[in-house]
């Protein structure tokens, strides 16, 4: 079992990408924090999972939430092994002059802020450990324009660019920080994206492989980096798209 006994925080836990992780840690033995927004843990994963497990409520996009996630799983299980940074919103589909500054401000507050407040409060513990592993979920409209959706590419580009940074800096500490980045995925935040059937099957069509990323396969790529196999791999981004970049 790749994760026996490590310890691992998956913001953004209790759905889509996030879920999946969760899943396929527990089943090689990771213990695990689930973080997300919701005041509960959902239902599934208390009867899918049968490895340590616990729940914090967290709005990554205030610090003190951050710290307390930290603080408690500290306490709870002893130490922190692995982050993954899956929480985020996708916000409305509205053309840039469009684009109300409020949405704008959200999307950038939870993608953008949240995810370096959970980075930043996390590696002051890896730093003092001197190991450590995180993997931040961006996505394919990190490396690509996404009509439509100005501030959610704003905040994945930045996703990107801040685990270049995150990961120079502390890559001397033993520390690894790499992204990765799903196209069309079939989560809830794909179906909730104010899309009607015509506009899926067109992002459907516009995928090479002519279909959706299934959870499973991204939190594939998320254990993939966050395990040994990986040991020389740091600040990069693992594109699992489908071919869609290639166009």
């Amino acid at each position: 079992m790749r994760f026996k006994d490590k310890v691992v925080i998956i913001t953004g836990g209790n759905s889509g990408i996030g879920k999946a992780a969760a899943i396929l840690f527990a089943q090689e033995g990771a213990k695990l924090m689930i973080a997300d927004l919701a005041p509960d843990m959902a239902a599934d994963l208390t009867t899918s999972i049968s490895s340590p497990i616990a729940y914090v409520q967290v709005d990554v996009s205030k610090l003190s939430d951050v710290e307390k996630m930290i603080e408690y799983t500290i306490s709870h299980f002893g130490g922190i092994d692995i982050l993954v940074n899956s929480a985020g919103v996708l916000g409305p589909r509205v053309r840039t002059e469009k684009y109300a500054e409020e949405d704008f401000d959200k999307i950038i507050d939870v993608n953008v802020k949240g995810l370096w407040y959970c980075m930043k409060v996390a590696l002051r513990y890896f730093a003092e450990q001197r190991r450590g592993n995180i993997v931040n979920i961006a996505s394919v409209a990190g490396h690509l324009g996404m009509v439509g959706h100005i501030a959610y590419a704003a905040s994945k580009h930045a996703v990107v660019g801040m685990t270049k940074t995150a990961a120079i800096e502390f890559a001397k500490h033993g520390i690894r920080i790499n992204a990765v980045c799903p196209g069309f995925t079939q989560t809830p935040m794909l179906e909730g994206a104010e899309a009607d059937q015509a506009y899926l099957e067109a992002l459907q069509y516009a995928t090479p492989m002519k279909r959706f990323g299934k959870p499973e396969e991204i939190a594939s790529a998320i254990l993939y980096l966050a395990a040994d196999d990986s040991s020389f791999i740091t600040g990069q981004s693992l594109i699992v798209d489908g071919g869609l970049i290639l166009q």
